[in-house]
């Protein structure tokens, strides 16, 4: 559809696609949910139950009949289906989910759960991530029942708890415990992607995920002899665990490249006016990320493994010589990489470090050649017709990762047009989250027309 004027009606000439009351209803949602404080930190304690509630009754007033599940009691998911007109046609998921990272409001200029709206910008942990898409959903499917639509394929919309963390309360759960519900459903959208990036020189990017990162995030352990801090100790085990995660931190991982990144590559590089051979023997991923500007920052992270040291653990006295020490480290594989990445870690750990897995969940890939992808880059382009999609890998993982389990097959879509000088990425879990209400307006737009038409 169109974009529409400041009235919110089409321009002159132009199809008529969501009405006000959804440009209206996409920012009072987004502001109401991020005023329901869904703070997941990991430790069991986050309560899902009010935004679900919430978001049920939201979808019944649109005639629908929302399904709540939970594991845990208060870890609240919502489900729905909207019968399509094609009973042959393989269903579509859309799923957000509800918790948030944590935010200090000491921090902020604005209190993160006050869903403040100001300036024509939506402000409020959740805002980015991803309680947007949440009411880009709602105020869609309420539309289609204000008008009488009907999309051809079967529609499943899920609104997931725990995404934050495990997600063993949230998708983990539906894709394990009730997948009937997910009947029919050949592939999926959520979030992390079709967001404005801009590259410079007027080049507006909107980069769809079509890949994930697998997720490695592992404890070590090193053991030695506990002893006075004041004797010499050839057994230290502070010392054996410092050396193997110096090692990690400072190991240069091989290049490997996936599809997707290929593919993102490819499209990056013609864009950039750069002739470059992604499948040459002796291509050189470096010398070309150079060539791309900021856009290399679609894609730099993705090319290789990763491992990240992130927490240590050691000791109770300064003079005690501990006979063990923890830490642990976020590693993220490449589709295809996973046997490079333990063969590695056995190497880079050595024989006095042991280390396991503490979650761990497997890379994804999307064709980038499919229907669903062209129907993504259309949406887009309608709405921002100098705007120009390009498929990309995520860096890390979404509960994609769980729906894959029932053959799904998932792409970041949740559509934002962003000013020049917002960093979206940098507002993923970062202080003063927001987000403008013409990429509300933008997003809810394309969302609908993709969703009617895909």
């Amino acid at each position: 559809m169109a974009e529409r004027d400041r009235a919110g009606e089409p321009a002159a000439g132009q199809t008529a696609g969501v009405d006000r009351q959804a440009l209206d209803e996409v920012v009072r949602f987004t502001s109401e949910l991020i005023r329901i404080d869904t703070s997941n930190a990991g430790d069991g304690a986050c309560r899902e139950r009010p935004a679900a509630e919430y978001v049920a009754e939201r979808l019944a007033e649109a005639g629908l009949t929302p399904t709540l599940l939970e594991r845990t009691k208060g870890r609240t998911n919502v489900v729905a289906r909207i019968d399509g007109t094609d009973p042959g046609a393989d269903a579509l998921l859309v799923h957000g989910h509800l918790d948030v990272v944590p935010a200090e409001p000491a921090d902020w200029s604005v209190h993160p759960f006050s869903g403040e709206v100001r300036d024509g910008v939506v402000w409020g942990r959740g805002a980015i991530d991803m309680k947007n898409m949440d009411a880009m959903m709602l105020a869609a499917v309420r539309q289609w029942a204000r008008s009488g639509v009907r999309p051809r394929r079967d529609i499943v919309l899920a609104f997931t708890a725990d995404e934050e963390a495990s997600a063993e309360d949230g998708s983990g759960f539906l894709a394990d415990r009730h997948a009937g519900l997910f009947e029919g459903c050949t592939e999926g959208i959520s979030e992390s992607g079709a967001f404005t990036f801009h590259a410079g020189s007027g080049m507006r990017l909107y980069p769809v995920a079509a890949g994930e990162r697998g997720t490695a995030w592992l404890k070590l352990t090193a053991r030695g002899r506990a002893g006075h801090g004041s004797k010499v100790n050839r057994d230290n085990a502070v010392s054996r665990l410092a050396a193997a995660v110096a090692r990690i931190g400072e190991h240069e991982w091989p290049v490997r490249l996936t599809p997707t990144v290929r593919a993102a590559l490819r499209e990056l590089a013609a864009l950039h006016g750069v002739e470059v051979d992604v499948d040459a023997p002796r291509f050189d991923v470096d010398a070309l990320l150079g060539k791309l500007g900021t856009a290399a920052k679609l894609v730099e992270p993705t090319v290789r493994n990763s491992a990240n040291p992130t927490m240590l653990s050691a000791g109770y006295k300064v003079n005690v010589i501990p006979g063990s020490a923890v830490a642990q480290v976020d590693g993220r594989v490449v589709p295809g990489g996973e046997a490079e990445f333990r063969t590695t870690m056995d190497e880079l750990t050595g024989p006095d470090v042991s280390w396991d897995y503490q979650h761990r969940e497997v890379a994804l890939q999307a064709p980038v050649d499919s229907p669903a992808f062209a129907a993504m880059r259309a949406a887009i382009e309608r709405f921002d017709p100098d705007g120009r999609v390009v498929p990309y890998c995520m860096s890390g993982g979404t509960d994609a990762k769980q729906f894959s389990r029932l053959g799904i097959t998932g792409y970041g879509f949740s559509p934002l047009k962003l000013p020049e000088g917002f960093d979206y990425q940098a507002l993923f879990h970062g202080v003063d989250e927001r987000v403008p209400v013409e990429g509300l307006h933008f997003g809810v737009r394309v969302l609908d027309h993709f969703l009617r038409t895909v």
